[in-house]
């Protein structure tokens, strides 16, 4: 690795990690939904190549992300949108485990649909709304 590519991963952190402290409650979530659909991406390129040590480490870490957004779930306040987001981030999970184990991208294409619809539901609510 050069030394000019370790200073462009250093300053990306540093700029990833000032963005969350800087971030509000809904801007957080959104960031978590890109990231899951980053990595759901990144997966089905390393599936595409057969690069099967990535593609497991890309799938791990968006299944890692989409646990953060299940856990972020108001249960009490949330009723029936927080459960039935509930029952749509278990699929995707359970999907993803699909894709990974039997070499599915059409598997992980369908996940990231599914996330990208909540995304752009989750992008129009305003910055001042309650978290569900």
């Amino acid at each position: 690795m050069s030394p000019y590519s370790a200073a462009a991963r250093q300053y990306q952190q540093v700029n990833v990690q000032s963005s969350i402290v800087d971030a509000s409650p809904h801007r957080l979530i959104q960031m978590l939904f890109e990231g899951a659909l980053e990595r759901i991406a990144q997966a089905k390129g390393a599936m595409l190549r057969s690069d099967i040590a990535l593609k497991g480490e890309l799938i791990g870490k968006a299944i890692k992300i989409i646990q953060g957004l299940q856990g972020s779930l108001n249960d009490t306040d949330g009723g029936e949108l927080a459960a039935n987001l509930d029952q749509i981030y278990d699929y995707v999970i359970r999907t993803m485990i699909q894709a990974n184990r039997q070499d599915k991208p059409e598997l992980l294409d369908e996940c990231g649909r599914l996330l990208a619809e909540i995304k752009s539901a989750w992008d129009q609510i305003a910055d001042a709304s309650p978290t569900l």
